[in-house]
């Protein structure tokens, strides 16, 4: 049975949370380290993964849950160009 859209969703904000808990608390990982993480196979597929995990680590930054950044800076969505990271909140 394929993944739905809100499965996936789901999935994709606790891969990047499950890779944050394993990190330091104030380390951060790249929106690619949860595409790779979520996606099954080895042949480059989980590029097709990096627009739902971005999309995935804004709905956490609107939960509070994790922030989106930029040279080490939290940036906002409409802000993020470029290479982004994301980190736990710093609460």
């Amino acid at each position: 049975m394929a993944e739905t859209d809100r499965q996936l969703a789901r999935r994709l904000e606790q891969v990047i949370m499950d890779l944050l808990e394993r990190r330091a608390a104030t380390a951060s990982i790249c929106p690619s380290d949860a595409a790779r993480e979520a996606y099954e196979g080895d042949d480059g597929g989980w590029r097709a993964l990096m627009e739902p995990v971005r999309r995935a680590a804004w709905r956490l930054v609107a939960a509070g849950k994790v922030e989106v950044t930029r040279g080490g800076r939290p940036v906002t969505e409409t802000e993020a160009r470029g290479p982004l990271r994301i980190r736990r909140t710093s609460r």
